[in-house]
């Protein structure tokens, strides 16, 4: 049990190894502490999990967490015992004995966190009780409604948890909804009083692109070939497109496998895990994949296929850049995705709704104003100035009087009769000869190769910016033609003036592909150093890399090179649990490492220089001042001098008693290196300098 004093603060840094919550977070825990209902709507990536797992360690009995998907369970699991949380999730894939187990667990308050999954509720019906369930937490609640973009009819019957236990604290948490499913949410979850909490929406550290469908292939192998073996996700519209797509890049060598629906819950899940365990470097997959999955080192997130709406997309690229550092999120765009969306909406009970959630993503894809802009506006946030960081920003798009081209465009639709899609009206302006131009004897039409001189795809760039600026418009449901608007005419035979922005062309030179983290070579730099160690430590604990420390916590390692235990806790991602299991480690390495560089940089000056001055009688702290260096620093200069046989005496920093204690310590520790486990030993009766001097008199003297 955690002691009732213990602050806020000091509980995050303790166990989640945070220093200060971000934004809303900490008014966020203190509503739950008071038992009151909460709707959060936070972005991927942004600390929903905090926002009910710290308060699960501040209460009474077991926070319940209703996850949609078993395959992500054990990830957060794996996750909270990492920080000395005790959790467990509750599945159809476990044993009986072991769900018993489990229960037993709750009744005796031996857990503080409990996943399950909404179908496996009923199974829980004994412990579904007040003095057994402190709070409970739904997380991807957008799936209880029908209005959101991933309805779940297995999250609709949760309400009656409030019914069975209306004191205990309901929080509903989601990173996209919009004010319709907002509402839904709260009435379904029978919390119509719940305290709402809505962050900022802005992922600043994603770098979003949007790109015409042309050769996604080869685009798509140029930009993972240039991503340094980063682990990313490519999310296609359909199963068959995420193996053909798998295949094509295994081809490749690049490391890649298909996700999706159709697979088997155990090949899905071996999938999973060796993307989480970076032994697969692409996941291409359906939509499914990755929610809820806090794998924080996804650098990129490719969209094969256009997104059916706003809030699915932004998910999506939430899941790249999750520990804050930079990331990529590419989108490629082509009507034939928009027209098979359509398709799959037609005769759906909410169609009117879907399709303009549609043609808001279809906005969004062919914007040439800042995207960030036009996406943080969609969930109601105003970004003041461009963010810099989207394709439109870096590359801002040139207008030209594109009149002509308008006028030629329009002219073929009127000719035609408006009854042909875009496709056909671009082979008529090329001058194509093919059997459709044949059968409808459209080589005689007047318009007919007018545009020779342009490319197919440039024509197909121009009528999209006629169907978005109101010139023209697609006929869905009459098999997509193209027909005029009451604007056609205002350019035909008004003079009406119209401005084109011409196609980017995307310059990519392919590059060899990089090898997995697994294979790749060492290079002599901290960063690489102190992976590869947590990659090891990974390896041996069978969890994933970035459940040691993440790559956000890593470089900050490596910025600061802490090598005491207080300098290691300022690190942010560093909680006491993880300072016992692996400081000791990452110290010896940085230390290591600094003692390598500085004896190639001047050879035996700096640990020479120590010596001088010691010989000059100089204390530690006077030696440490004048070189600017910390004293352990110091003091594992004069280790390594009494090592080399060099003239100093240990036993000034170090007592004779200390020196016996230390090596009753060696002989029950098995000859440990780590300084940690003497220290506990010796009841934290010795100093870890001491320690250090102690085990290098002991090495001396054999």
């Amino acid at each position: 049990m955690i002691a009732e004093h213990k602050t806020l603060n000091a509980t995050l840094k303790t166990y989640f190894g945070y220093d200060q919550f971000r934004p809303q977070q900490k008014e966020i825990v203190e509503t739950v502490l008071q038992k009151k209902d909460c709707l959060v709507i936070m972005p991927t990536g942004g600390g929903k999990s905090i926002c009910f797992q710290l308060p699960a360690l501040l209460m009474d009995g077991v926070t319940l967490v209703i996850s949609p998907l078993i395959a992500l369970m054990k990830d957060q699991v794996d996750g909270l015992k990492a920080n000395g949380v005790e959790a467990e999730f509750f599945n159809s894939s476990q044993s009986e004995r072991e769900r018993d187990s489990i229960i037993d667990k709750v009744i005796h308050q031996q857990l503080r966190l409990l996943y399950v999954a909404p179908e496996s509720l009923a199974a829980l019906e004994n412990v579904l009780e007040t003095k057994y369930i402190s709070c409970i937490a739904i997380d991807e609640a957008h799936c209880i409604s029908a209005w959101g973009h991933d309805f779940r009819s297995s999250y609709q019957r949760l309400g009656f948890l409030k019914r069975k236990m209306p004191t205990v604290p309901v929080i509903a948490l989601t990173a996209t909804a919009d004010k319709a499913t907002r509402q839904d949410i709260l009435t379904q979850l029978e919390i119509p009083r719940a305290r709402c909490f809505i962050t900022s929406f802005d992922r600043k550290n994603i770098q979003l692109e949007v790109r015409p469908a042309n050769e996604r292939l080869r685009q798509i192998r140029s930009f993972i070939s240039r991503q340094n073996g980063a682990a990313g996700i490519v999310y296609c519209l359909s199963r068959k497109s995420t193996e053909k797509l798998a295949e094509k890049l295994s081809a490749d060598g690049i490391s890649a496998a298909a996700y999706h629906a159709g697979l088997s819950f155990a090949e899905r899940s071996r999938i999973q895990e060796a993307f989480i365990f970076d032994k697969i470097q692409v996941v291409c997959a359906t939509i499914a994949f990755g929610m809820g999955i806090d794998k924080s080192n996804v650098r990129w997130v490719i969209h094969y296929n256009m997104p059916k709406n706003i809030e699915g997309y932004y998910q999506e690229i939430g899941r790249a850049g999750r520990d804050g550092l930079p990331a990529k999120a590419l989108l490629f765009h082509s009507f034939a995705d928009v027209i098979q969306l359509r398709n799959f909406m037609e005769g759906a009970s909410n169609e009117e709704f879907q399709r303009a959630k549609l043609d808001r993503m279809m906005q969004f894809s062919e914007a040439t104003s800042c995207r960030r802009k036009i996406l943080l506006s969609y969930f109601g946030e105003l970004l003041h100035e461009n963010c810099g960081n989207c394709d439109v920003c870096k590359n801002p798009p040139t207008f030209f009087d594109g009149t002509i081209y308008a006028q030629k465009i329009l002219s073929v639709i009127t000719r035609v009769k408006q009854q042909e899609p875009a496709g056909v009206i671009i082979d008529v302006l090329r001058g194509a000869f093919n059997a459709r131009i044949r059968e409808k004897q459209y080589q005689t039409l007047k318009s007919y190769g007018v545009g020779r001189d342009i490319t197919w795809k440039d024509w197909q760039h121009y009528i999209v910016q006629l169907i978005n600026q109101g010139y023209c418009e697609i006929a869905f449901h009459q098999n997509n033609v193209l027909l005029l608007t009451e604007f056609s005419g205002k350019v035909l035979f008004e003079g009406q003036k119209v401005f084109l922005t011409r196609p980017l062309t995307v310059q990519e030179k392919a590059v060899k592909l990089k090898k997995t983290i697994a294979e790749r070579p060492i290079q002599n730099t901290l960063f690489e150093r102190l992976r590869k160690l947590r990659y090891a430590i990974a390896q041996e604990e069978n969890i994933p890399a970035y459940l040691v420390f993440n790559d956000a916590t890593l470089t900050e390692i490596e910025q600061v090179r802490p090598i005491c235990e207080a300098d290691f806790m300022e690190i942010s991602g560093v909680g006491r649990r993880k300072l016992e299991v692996y400081g000791d480690r990452f110290m010896n390495e940085i230390i290591a490492f600094l003692e390598e560089k500085r004896g190639k940089a001047r050879k035996q000056d700096t640990h020479m220089k120590t010596y001088e001055l010691y010989q000059q009688g100089l204390s530690v702290e006077q030696i440490s001042a004048n070189r600017a260096l910390k004293p352990l620093t110091v003091f594992s200069h004069l280790a390594r001098l009494y090592a080399e046989g060099k003239s100093v005496d240990l036993y000034r920093f170090v007592s004779r008693e200390e020196v016996s204690r230390v090596r009753e310590a060696r002989l029950m520790l098995q000859n440990k290196v780590e300084l940690k486990p003497y220290f506990e030993y010796l009841n934290e009766e010795i100093e870890y300098p001491k320690i250090r001097l102690a085990l290098t008199i002991l090495e001396k003297e054999g």
